[in-house]
């Protein structure tokens, strides 16, 4: 059974992958491998149900990061079965309701990746074995549903509602990252079983109200509790179907659903019981209350959704194993009511192009169908008998006439109860009166009539089950909920029925109270005040609006004191914190430093050092005249790399020489809109105190590259040096570190020039700058040096893919072989131009960046498929004909992601330095860019 997990996890991503890999290919295909992530899904869910049926918990554990307790851990048991199956299933029917819904001028296939992401992050969440790996998924939910609810992003408030979003469930993430961390510090453990089994231990902690205020408070901003519930209404600008997914099986179940995976872990405190059931109270009767008052209708929905969470949250903070079971069976009930109604609602804005209720009405007639399947999920909603979420709500009264605490308590929470019953009948009311009944439509631009059949299926299908849950709970849903409750309560599983009727008594009585004073609540505001004259204030949004320009003013204030242009400045306060943090802890710890007698040095070092001396002094005197400090500055990087060759390094020597070759053509490039001379003179005491500092941070450099070569030879580097061939099959050390033993550094720093390469295209694809003079006449051609070029490059391709297939045994590897192929084609960038480089060379550098991420990513990720940790190298000895032995190492394919990085972004960002153009015109001026002059492959203007 154990690979069945990580397949069930990998399906959503794989085809995502697939989906974004045929861009051209109808919408129906795309759909169709959309559904096969679901519909996969639920295969492998099925085939593991009789385990999870007879109380057993499925696991795969890989090793990931094990020297901080971080595995790739997978646990299915009964809670995260169903809550895989919610999104599984939800899931499917959102894809073939989207197929539909979305428009011909809709990304298609964008809005299927997005969606397919999301589906795996949440999928991810719920079956992680580990609370690390849990937070990884907690966080991609928190982006994806960014990407989701900003699809329509050419609109201003679906840009706002993703922001708000983003900011308030991040905030929310990295509190719920302190706590988890908490939580480990407690338990010793980060394992989810092991967490769960240590309740006693994590309550009678110091830290326990610690942990549990901040895993709270990312619960409470995931599921939109009250103080933070008012991000959820303004996510409604995402697309209909995006609202569904996201309101019944997702995203805002996301934090009930870790409510209810730490409930052993973390309740059966006063604090855990007040602070829980408060805060669900609370959000219950606010987003009843003002679901009544809205006029859209997904906004109405909205509301309600932060109602039935809070009325989730409430039974969990109640904590008794009957809210329990309550609160789990109201999470399914909720998903399938909520689900069919969003549905309905964008079949109707679909149908009548607006959701306003101020301009619906009449519906039935006109959409009879649509209108019986929404009536019927409104009245679920509702709790109205023979429907699921009168069943849960009986319970809802049942655990509020019981709950713990003092008699006030439990008066409060029986008083709440009853008004959200109340409030609920009165917005599920108005939801069905005023779209479907009364006179109307009106003010529309086209004739409602009933969609496309097959976007009908969905809400058929969820309000189908609605009914037979309702009807029929322990034929149905019955041994889901004994799975799901009992892998949360265990031992403390209560004895319950699931019948409709349990005769007259007071929970009856309150439902019966709840429908009458909710329909007299209704009719009472119709007859009392206009409903549809009634103006919404969005205080939670102008709030969040004003703090968030308060911080943003600070930063701009903080930014332009520190960051205002000044390069002196920024290199000032990178040397000076440099010096501090180098120094703090020989202040805090004096110590002599422990140095052997220095070597005695060769003429030939001498010679090097005398020179890179004398280049280094020289640029002082001349550096007003910026061309000759550029090169006495090339010049100081070669004696760097000589020096290197004398010491034996030769791997940092060809580094060092090969970065100060692109790094001269990138200083003369950007040279070109700079004066020839330096501004004028700064004060004396300027230069005096620049003087120092650099005295100081020189000599402290020195001091510390003295004592790491005088260090014994029985260090790391010795230990390196053992491990390397043995371990890695590489004799190169220099590059076995690099892709082997700090292999996962080296992904992280590819990864961070990528992202840089593209933040320099971004910024200069549509940049204007003059030039600090202009030539007269046309430009000069060099035909020789440009022949030589071309020449140059078949050769230099043929020496980059030598020293990249040496690498692992000898000097060279990817980095060196990226940055020896990006040389010639510069020089063909400088000589011939871009448009003529171009015309030739199909070169794709974002493209090339992006695939060098992802194939070293695959390839550090297939050795997790042999059970061992990400980037363990695996060798192989090939026997060629006519070759004889080649010895493969695994690394070769990390290191081709290498390669294909640094060439990539270091040709990006010097193209693009190469062809910022100036501003000449007036046009061009005031940014009006020709789009059929743009390049197709970096952006820029030809």
């Amino acid at each position: 059974m154990l690979p069945s997990l990580p397949l069930l996890l990998a399906l959503p991503f794989l085809m995502a992958v697939a989906v974004a890999a045929f861009p051209r290919s109808s919408r129906s295909t795309a759909a169709w491998l959309a559904a096969l992530a679901p519909l996969g899904g639920l295969a492998i869910l099925g085939w593991l149900t009789p385990a999870i049926m007879d109380g057993q918990v499925v696991r795969s554990v890989m090793p990931w990061l094990p020297q901080i307790g971080l595995d790739f851990a997978l646990r299915l048991d009964g809670l995260a079965w169903m809550f895989a199956g919610m999104v599984l299933g939800i899931g499917a029917l959102v894809v073939l309701y989207a197929r539909y819904y979305l428009s011909s001028q809709d990304n298609a296939h964008r809005f299927y990746c997005y969606l397919l992401l999301f589906m795996g992050a949440m999928l991810g969440m719920v079956i992680s074995g580990n609370l690390l790996l849990l937070m990884v998924f907690w966080e991609m939910t928190s982006i994806s549903s960014f990407l989701l609810i900003g699809f329509w992003s050419h609109r201003k408030d679906a840009r706002e509602g993703a922001r708000m979003a983003l900011v308030i469930t991040g905030g929310g993430g990295l509190a719920l990252l302190g706590g988890v961390l908490l939580i480990g510090r407690i338990v010793g453990s980060f394992d989810l079983d092991v967490v769960l089994a240590a309740g006693d231990q994590i309550r009678a902690s110091a830290l326990y109200p610690y942990a549990l205020f901040l895993v709270l408070a990312g619960i409470f901003t995931k599921s939109a509790q009250f103080p933070f519930h008012f991000w959820l209404p303004h996510a409604m600008a995402a697309p209909t179907p995006v609202s569904a997914y996201l309101h019944s099986a997702t995203m805002v179940k996301a934090g009930v659903f870790l409510l209810a995976r730490l409930h052993p872990a973390l309740a059966g405190t006063d604090l855990f019981f007040y602070t829980v059931s408060g805060i669900g109270a609370l959000t219950l009767l606010i987003g009843a209350w003002n679901a009544i008052f809205q006029h859209d209708l997904k906004g109405l929905l909205a509301y309600s959704t932060i109602s039935h969470l809070g009325l989730i949250t409430l039974l969990f903070g109640l904590s008794t194993p009957m809210a329990v079971v309550a609160g789990v069976f109201h999470i399914l009930n909720h998903a399938t009511f909520k689900a069919s109604l969003f549905m309905a609602a964008g079949i109707i804005d679909h149908e009548t192009g607006t959701r306003d209720m101020r301009k619906l009405g009449g519906l039935r007639r006109l959409m009879p169908f649509t209108s019986a399947l929404a009536i019927i999920a409104s009245l679920a909603m509702a709790g109205i008998p023979l429907l699921n979420g009168f069943l849960s709500k009986e319970m809802l009264f049942a655990e509020a006439l019981t709950a713990g605490g003092p008699g006030t308590m439990r008066t409060a929470v029986s008083i709440a109860a009853l008004l959200a019953g109340v409030f609920g009948v009165a917005y599920s009311l108005r939801f069905v009166h005023d779209t479907f009944f009364g006179p109307g439509p009106h003010d529309l631009d086209r004739v409602p009539h009933e969609p496309p059949r097959w976007m009908k299926v969905p809400v058929e299908i969820l309000v189908v089950i609605c009914v037979a849950v309702g009807i029929a709970p322990a034929l149905t849903v019955a041994p889901v909920l004994h799975a799901a409750a009992g892998s949360i309560l265990g031992a403390a599983m209560p004895e319950y029925s699931l019948s409709v009727w349990h005769g007259f008594n007071l929970p009856l009585a309150m439902s019966a109270i709840g429908v009458v004073g909710g329909v007299a609540l209704y009719f009472g505001l119709r007859r009392l005040i206009n409903l549809h004259g009634v103006q919404n204030t969005a205080t939670g949004r102008n709030v969040f609006h004003a703090q968030l320009d308060t911080v943003s003013a600070l930063a701009m204030r903080l930014t332009n004191g520190i960051a205002n242009g000044s390069l002196q400045r920024m290199l000032l306060g990178l040397v000076l914190v440099a010096i501090t943090v180098a120094a703090a802890p020989y202040i805090a710890n004096p110590a002599s430093p422990n140095w052997t007698r220095p070597q005695p040095i060769p003429l030939l070092g001498w010679a090097l050092w005398l020179v890179m001396m004398a280049c280094a002094v020289a640029t002082l005197r001349v550096y007003k005249q910026r061309l000759l400090a550029v090169l006495l500055v090339g010049g100081v990087g070669l004696m760097v790399s000589l020096t290197f060759v004398f010491l034996s390094a030769p791997d940092l020597a060809l580094t060092q020489l090969l970065v100060e070759m692109v790094t001269l053509v990138l200083m003369l490039l950007g040279m070109n809109y700079l004066p020839a001379q330096s501004g004028p003179e700064r004060p004396r005491w300027r230069k005096q105190r620049d003087a120092v500092i650099a005295i100081i941070a020189g000599a402290g450099l020195g001091a510390l590259a003295y004592s790491a070569m005088t260090l014994p030879p029985n260090t790391m580097a010795g230990e390196m040096l053992a491990r390397a061939l043995p371990e890695a099959y590489g004799q190169n050390v220099v590059n076995v570190i690099l892709v082997d033993f700090r292999g996962f550094d080296t992904f992280g720093e590819i990864t961070v020039f990528g992202i840089a390469a593209l933040v320099v295209h971004a910024l200069l694809r549509r940049t204007r700058m003059a030039p600090e003079q202009i030539m007269p006449g046309p430009p000069i051609k060099l035909p020789v040096p440009a022949d030589l070029a071309q020449i140059m490059f078949p050769l230099t391709l043929t020496v980059s893919i030598f020293l990249f297939l040496r690498g692992h045994n000898a000097p060279g590897g990817g980095f060196i072989a990226g940055l020896v192929l990006a040389v010639p084609l510069l020089i063909q960038y400088v000589i011939q131009g871009t448009a003529s480089v171009e015309s030739r060379f199909g070169f794709d550098y974002i493209r090339c960046i992006g695939m060098g991420l992802l194939i070293a990513l695959l390839s550090g990720s297939a050795s997790m498929l042999f059970g061992v940790p990400f980037l363990t190298s695996g060798h192989l000895d090939l026997h060629l004909p006519l070759i004889g032995e080649v010895p493969l190492a695994s690394a070769i394919g990390f290191d081709i992601g290498v390669y294909l990085v640094v060439f990539g972004g270091a040709m990006l960002m010097l193209s693009m330095m190469a062809t910022v153009k100036p501003s000449r015109t007036r046009s061009a001026r005031k940014g009006e860019i020709d789009l059929q002059r743009r390049s197709a492959r970096t952006g820029e203007m030809h």
